[in-house]
């Protein structure tokens, strides 16, 4: 089976994460799990941080990957 992969944007690139899907979830249900992992953590400390939502996150079998940044796509419809 292959890696499945999410990609949570920061408004500033630079702050975008790359999450390892857990292999028994599908992409539309590791969506909405994802959203309700850091809705709570948000609703529980309004001012947390990544560390927080990561910590959650890895409850739930979800994992961090490392990436390189690359350069700003202007083309690719």
């Amino acid at each position: 089976m292959s890696v499945r992969l999410m990609v949570l944007p920061g408004e500033d690139p630079a702050n975008s994460r790359l999450l390892r899907i857990p292999e028994d979830m599908r992409e539309q249900e590791a969506y909405r799990h994802v959203t309700g992992v850091i809705a709570a953590v948000q609703e529980r400390n309004a001012n947390c941080g990544w560390d927080e939502v990561m910590d959650a996150l890895e409850e739930h079998g979800f994992e961090e990957e490392a990436f390189v940044l690359g350069p700003t796509l202007v083309c690719g419809h």
